[in-house]
């Protein structure tokens, strides 16, 4: 059972547990509406255990490194996908590649295509076969890792609705939609393009296909062919040693592609702490943000998909067209979409997202310094942003924390209130009374406020209910020190067991904290033993704060306990 169903049951079973009254004394409460929302590079919570197999191998694949003798190259850019989507794996990251080309005597731009253009190729098997940019090019352009999980969805939304929020655009501002075609059906009817900075492509599998032979240099059943450093395909003839195309079929006759494509097609879209009701939204509408990007979407309700996938309500904060983007664009021509169009990237999951904008320019200072960069790029001379940039600049300070704090909830992990991104004893006891679910316990709140990250229920109180979702939460196993069949961090909450010091553990049970190897000493060979089991860690000695990792606070804690137990 993975980590997202096991959080899933044990909601259903602490939820259950708790209105009947078997798990606390309190009683009558309502069933729960919701379930905790999937992390980051987490399966979509609804898929069945044949699909949730094919993620769990996608992934494998997906983070393989190939090898020359398997047919990485001559030219590539990554040896796997996960090397360059690793925020969470499946998702953005910070690695760059390069395009170039030329503009042409009459405007136009070529892309270089007969010297290896538009896309280089920044590594290679040997350096006999290295591309450079040609000196003709007098264009040249990075471009940040794209990604922003939930590309399964993302493909399941109709081209009707995507062409739909186009036409109801204001005309300054509306986008375009690049019409491509797939290579699972070349003869079929054009789609809408939604992945890759120019909206290129439309479904996952030549998302998969076309990245596996252009930054792995792993020629498909698609593309049964290797790129030709710089055009020359004299030295390709040379170093291409191994039969196109190189994806086989593996053991089970599955080819790569498909695992990595079943992979990215089952991820879950990232979270929203609150889901809603932040005022900052309102805001981010009123100035013109939710015209390009565009809050909702359903996807179809299409018999052919996966339950998971067909008819679920989704919140991308994107609308996948092209716009204009004047001097802040690429200067790079890629289908139909020209030189200054780009396409608006998705916001959900933008908090942990960095660096921002397509060639990764915003990547310095805090997550309000790159918002408030990328806000006013937006309003770079000829962009169809200027309006909503000088919008957000006319508000007023108040007004722009509000939006800028509505954007830093989209990829906030519930409970996290640390923002590390995961749920640990820390996200317990808190820094403050507002970051700690101890300190929100029993207070009224406001989705604006700091304690909503605690309030998963949104009925206004952070309360046991919230509680129960804590624990399932919760990326260790909740302790139970004294084995009286109470967990802890329950007894800690309800004043049923004194922990002054903040851990997480009640006191009666810090007999001799640090004592990791058992001896009634706390010395170097606990030390040693922590640094033994640096990392996660799920009720292993060496966490002596219990927050399931073992750290440099577990160590710390430790030289606080230095010398002879009591």
């Amino acid at each position: 059972m993975t980590k997202t169903e096991m959080r899933g049951l044990s909601v259903a079973i602490r939820t259950t547990a708790l209105i009947t009254g078997i798990a606390c004394s309190l009683t009558a409460l309502p069933a729960l509406a919701v379930d905790l929302q999937p992390r980051p590079g987490d399966a979509l919570p609804a898929l069945d255990a044949d699909q949730l197999d094919r993620f769990t191998k996608g992934q494998v694949a997906f983070e393989r490194d190939f090898t020359i003798e398997e047919g990485l190259g001559p030219i590539f850019n990554q040896t796997s996908c996960g090397s360059c989507h690793n925020n969470p794996v499946g998702g953005p990251g910070v690695q760059t590649v390069t395009r170039f080309g030329m503009m042409t005597k009459k405007g136009g731009f070529d892309p270089l295509a007969d010297l290896g253009g538009s896309l280089l190729q920044a590594q290679a098997i040997d350096d006999a076969v290295l591309e450079v940019v040609p000196d003709i090019a007098d264009v040249e352009s990075f471009r940040v890792t794209n990604g922003a999980l939930a590309y399964g969805l993302v493909e399941a939304i109709s081209d009707d609705d995507l062409l739909a929020n186009r036409d109801a655009q204001p005309e300054a501002q509306r986008g375009e939609a690049h019409m491509v075609s797939s290579f699972e059906d070349p003869k079929g009817p054009l789609k809408v393009g939604r992945f890759g900075w120019k909206a290129q492509v439309a479904t996952v599998l030549t998302f998969s296909a076309d990245a596996a032979q252009n930054e792995m240099g792993l020629s498909n059943r698609f593309l049964s062919f290797d790129n030709a450093p710089n055009g020359d395909e004299d030295l390709l003839d040379e170093w291409d040693t191994v039969a196109d195309p190189e994806d086989a079929p593996d053991a089970e006759g599955v080819e790569f592609i498909d695992r990595v494509t079943d992979f990215q097609r089952f991820l879950a879209p990232p979270p929203q702490t609150p889901r809603s009701g932040m005022s900052g939204e309102g805001i981010f509408d009123s100035v013109g943000c939710g015209v390009c990007h565009t809050p909702a979407f359903t996807t179809r309700d299409d018999p052919a998909l996966e339950d998971a996938i067909r008819n679920v309500a989704i919140r991308p904060y994107g609308d996948f067209l092209l716009h204009d983007m004047g001097a802040a664009a690429d200067g790079i021509e890629q289908g139909a979409g020209g030189v200054r169009e780009l396409k608006t990237p998705p916001l959900w999951g933008l908090r942990y997202r960095s660096p921002l904008w397509h060639d990764g320019r915003f990547l310095e200072g805090s997550f309000e310094d790159r918002i408030r960069d990328a806000i006013a790029e937006h309003g770079a001379f000829g962009s169809q942003g200027v309006p909503a940039s000088d919008a957000f600049t006319a508000l007023s300070a108040n007004d722009q924390d509000q939006l800028i704090a509505f954007l830093d909830s989209l990829g906030q992990v519930e409970f996290d209130g640390d923002g590390d991104g995961n749920v640990r004893v820390d996200d317990f006891h808190g820094y403050s009374d507002t970051t700690g679910f101890r300190g929100c316990y029993d207070a009224a709140t406001t989705p604006d406020d700091p304690c909503a990250v605690h309030d998963v229920d949104q009925n206004g109180q952070v309360d046991m209910a919230d509680f129960e979702f804590f624990l399932a939460a919760l990326d260790a196993t909740a302790a139970d020190c004294n084995e009286n069949g109470i967990e802890d961090l329950r007894e800690i909450l309800l004043g049923d067991a004194v922990d002054d010091d903040n851990n997480g553990i009640p006191d009666e049970c810090d007999t001799c904290m640090g004592d990791v190897t058992g001896d009634n000493i706390v010395d170097i060979t606990d030390v040693l033993a922590v640094i033994a089991d640096w990392g996660s860690c799920d009720g292993c000695p060496a966490d002596v704060d219990g927050n399931g990792l073992v750290d440099v606070t577990d160590l710390l804690t430790l030289i606080q306990h230095w010398g002879p137990c009591p």
